[in-house]
């Protein structure tokens, strides 16, 4: 059982914490777009984070308590980095981003430990771990406050995973020339081994924020889901991101046939955002060991090399992928010279023939991930399926497009 003072103990009452904003030290640019994604959320006016309401909500936190802590950010008066923007509050205290997010989550945790139903307090822990990722949120290197929101966060996923009826492992994977990764092994119901699908998320989430992919996508189909932190974030933070993105995610892949789980002939990746691009370096570099990949918004080559798209995107997107690379004080030339050589069109793989079955979702206005991005994907592959997701309504449009691709992946199993 996680000690109900641990929270305490990781957050002591200090201000001399780096605030977020303040880690990636860039030149800002000014005049952004107002940019509204399914994925990523919107630029509101006055927040530096962009506010992803919907994937929130998706995860299971409730729409009135994102009001709620973001009513509290607001209407607090301590000292802020930028006084024109509300989550830059100085110090872990009222109205401070991560002390918010914490307390919603620390609420949750302590009915997790006041019921005696199993299941109804593994579901208050998965609440907990939701919220504290979103304290951490956008989960920049060197943001000690975030990287404590961070261990709560997989605290609570570990306390969750023990109650909840589906069955969760926490594995380790031993990685050469460094330390090891854990990843969490998501099981439907039944006896295996199962078709499996290895998650590759997002740069600015944590493994933990995919439970109801598997839960609602993924094992209504018997399939068993395998999350691993993307390097530099949450479990894998002492792996640097590198070029060669797919590292970690490849020596999971060989691991496999050693996991009496998993049935290793039955494997597929799904890639959201800048995971698209660990996902579809695989379907290169690991076509045997793959039966399908999918990927969702993909982040592969078009906001790596675009100097105009690299401007409009929010500066919280462009502090987080300076974070990944290491580079918190490059020059915008630095930082978009290093970007391009992270495209895998740019590495000679994208244009290329393809064998693996490759299915690439967008939106039509996605600045992040134009369409061309997901027919650059598609048209590369031998059994590519190009899927136009429309905008509103988007909730109901980003389930609908989930289905679609679980199936898609389940077909491919066979």
């Amino acid at each position: 059982m996680v000690n109900a003072n641990l929270s305490e103990t990781l957050f002591k009452p200090r201000f001399k914490h780096p605030e977020t904003s303040t880690l990636v030290r860039r030149v800002h640019h000014t005049g952004h777009p107002a940019i509204q994604s399914a994925l990523d959320g919107k630029n509101v006016p006055h927040w530096y984070r962009l506010i992803n309401r919907l994937m929130w909500v998706w995860r299971g936190i409730d729409p009135r308590e994102i009001l709620e802590v973001q009513a509290r950010i607001v209407m607090s008066d301590a000292e802020r980095t930028d006084p024109y923007l509300y989550d830059t509050v100085k110090g872990y205290r009222g109205g401070n981003w991560i002390y918010e997010w914490s307390k919603q989550a620390m609420l949750w945790q302590q009915r997790a430990g006041q019921t005696d139903d199993e299941a109804t307090a593994g579901r208050h822990w998965l609440k907990a771990s939701n919220l504290y990722s979103i304290a951490a949120y956008p989960h920049l290197k060197g943001d000690e406050l975030a990287e404590q929101a961070q261990v709560l966060a997989n605290r609570a996923y570990e306390e969750a995973a023990q109650r909840l009826p589906c069955n969760i492992r926490e594995l380790e994977f031993a990685v050469p020339g460094g330390s090891p990764v854990s990843g969490f092994l998501h099981q439907p119901k039944g006896d295996g081994p199962f078709p499996t699908v290895l998650m590759c998320g997002g740069l600015d989430a944590l493994q933990s924020d995919y439970f109801n992919l598997f839960e609602n996508y993924f094992a209504p189909l018997g399939i068993a889901m395998l999350t691993l932190d993307m390097p530099s974030v949450g479990f894998s933070s002492k792996w640097k991101l590198t070029q060669d993105s797919s590292l970690l995610h490849q020596h999971v892949l060989k691991s496999l046939p050693t996991l009496p789980w998993i049935d290793h002939t039955r494997v597929a990746l799904f890639g959201f955002r800048f995971g698209a691009n660990v996902a579809v370096r695989l379907a290169y570099l690991e076509s045997p060991r793959l039966k399908a990949v999918a990927c969702l918004g993909p982040m592969v080559h078009q906001l790596l090399t675009d100097a105009t798209l690299q401007n409009n995107v929010p500066e919280m997107y462009m502090d987080v992928l300076a974070s990944r690379l290491g580079m918190f004080d490059a020059s915008d030339v630095a930082l978009r010279t290093e970007l391009n050589r992270y495209s895998l069109k740019t590495q000679g793989l994208l244009g290329r023939r393809c064998p693996t079955p490759m299915l690439s979702g967008y939106w039509k206005d996605d600045l992040f991930s134009p369409p061309e991005e997901s027919r650059l994907i598609t048209s590369s592959s031998s059994d590519g399926k190009l899927l136009e997701i429309p905008f509103n309504p988007v909730y109901r449009n980003f389930d609908k497009a989930l289905k679609e691709i679980a199936g898609w992946i389940n077909n491919r199993f066979g």
